[in-house]
């Protein structure tokens, strides 16, 4: 039975009331919090580890309820370290949401507005601000290039990535059984399931830099379409869900991919647990966007009503669209087993993840994200801020902007009023009931759209 939007804070949606009036302090927090690192100086700053899913719906997962399939890996990730029910992606396609997560940076701020757009050679992302601090970098899997105003684009080894493996484009980053796959600048051909792969190169790059800092970015392209998966796991759902077609149950196999997903984190989990580096090693899951509900899905998502109890989907900021699935794992510093109402955006993670390092981030580079590492490991909240989206390509044309639990929400020039944290759904509008956050709102949005790069 589907819980009630309004349930307790033991939900997985449910949120904590604020701790004060979200619009008791003006929007930003400058570079001041950008620049006040909170890791304490350290002997050999810890290894970061960023797996990243593909179209994973909120409820693709155990631990925010999901019961028809198991994820038991990630489950214990959850066990382990600290899940968060209000965890934001910073666009609604793979590449811009790839170049948020990337640069620290909005879309309208780093250019990546489409799958076609690249990040600029001037943006400085995750694998080059810690290389400054020592660390080894690795792209494992799905890295999505766009194409620069020159015609050119850029490959993750110029932007920072000691080395690679996977996908460089969209063209083929929705094939599980691909033919090819990218090795540095070198085409390599393969015949394994890319999940299996994926795993296999990010355990050899974690005990290959055991004395070393490192960080892995983990790229996975489970739940994206192609809906394949191999056939023992596939055997492991069939007949469990009703099919269109059950000569190609894609219900089976939606479920399938997620299964062999979790697999192959939990090896790498493993992996970093002997080589004894767990202590040392901050684990970050995240989705890039919610699931879809597109053609290439072939309804699985629907089914399985991937966004369960959020609205919207990929290509949609209403939260099934936003929102994803979030957890953090850094043994003896994010407190275990515990459940986070912070909201946290995945610009957040480049400032977060250079203080984590001992670093500072450059005023020049002009991250849009916070420092959340105290949020992390539950010694404070995020800053009070207000957030913002843009979604304007492939004939949508949304804005969204958050503070706290007030959502403003433009679709075509129609405005919505959503509070996230009782309505979850975004079924009631309370925009008349609330027309000085509105207005505030609609404001502060207003400005953001100006501060837009040229496209």
């Amino acid at each position: 039975m589907r819980k009630n939007p309004r349930s307790s804070q033991r939900s997985p949606v449910g949120c904590k009331a604020s701790r004060r009036d979200a619009f008791g302090l003006l929007a930003g927090g400058g570079l001041a919090a950008l620049t006040a690192g909170s890791a304490q100086a350290q002997p050999r700053p810890p290894n970061i580890v960023m797996i990243y899913a593909d179209d994973l719906g909120w409820a693709d997962v155990g631990f925010n309820g999901r019961k028809e399939w198991d994820t038991p890996n990630l489950d214990r990730l959850a066990s382990q370290g600290t899940r968060f029910t209000r965890w934001y992606t910073g666009a609604v396609v793979c590449a811009p949401s790839r170049g948020c997560l990337l640069s620290g940076k909005y879309t309208i701020h780093n250019g990546v507005f489409t799958n076609g757009d690249d990040l600029a050679k001037s943006e400085v992302l995750i694998p080059a601000a810690l290389k400054r601090h020592g660390y080894a970098t690795s792209l494992v899997g799905k890295w999505h290039r766009g194409t620069l105003p020159d015609g050119g684009f850029t490959h993750p080894i110029d932007r920072g990535f000691d080395e690679t493996f996977g996908f460089l484009d969209a063209q083929h980053a929705w094939e599980h059984f691909p033919k090819y796959l990218w090795r540095g600048k070198e085409k390599e051909t393969v015949s394994r399931y890319t999940a299996d792969m994926f795993s296999d190169e990010g355990i050899k790059f974690i005990n290959k830099n055991k004395s070393r800092p490192f960080f892995l970015y983990l790229a996975y392209i489970e739940s994206h379409y192609y809906i394949e998966a191999p056939d023992e796991d596939v055997k492991l759902y069939a007949g469990k869900f009703e099919e269109k077609d059950p000569a190609h149950p894609v219900n089976a196999r939606y479920a399938a991919m997620i299964h062999r997903m979790d697999t192959g984190i939990g090896r790498v989990l493993k992996a970093i647990d002997d080589a004894g580096l767990a202590d040392n090693t901050i684990v970050v899951f995240a989705s890039d966007q919610g699931a879809t509900f597109e053609k290439g899905n072939q309804g699985s998502s629907n089914f399985h009503d991937s966004n369960r109890p959020f609205r919207g989907q990929k290509r949609s900021l209403e939260e099934g669209g936003i929102r994803v699935p979030g957890l953090v794992r850094w043994p003896g510093k994010v407190p275990a087993g515990r459940v986070s109402h912070d909201v946290i955006h995945m610009t957040d993670l480049l400032p977060t993840f250079v203080a984590a390092a001992g670093g500072k981030v450059e005023p020049a580079w002009k991250v849009d994200g916070v420092n959340v590492l105290d949020s992390l490991t539950g010694k404070s909240s995020p800053p009070e801020r207000t957030l913002f989206w843009e979604w304007t390509n492939e004939g949508g044309r949304m804005y969204a902007a958050m503070r706290g639990d007030f959502k403003l929400l433009d679709i075509s020039g129609s405005q919505f009023l959503y509070n996230v944290a009782k309505d979850p759904g975004e079924r009631r509008t309370i925009l008349q009931e609330y027309p000085e956050i509105h207005k505030r709102l609609a404001a502060e949005l207003t400005a953001w759209k100006a501060t837009s790069v040229k496209r």
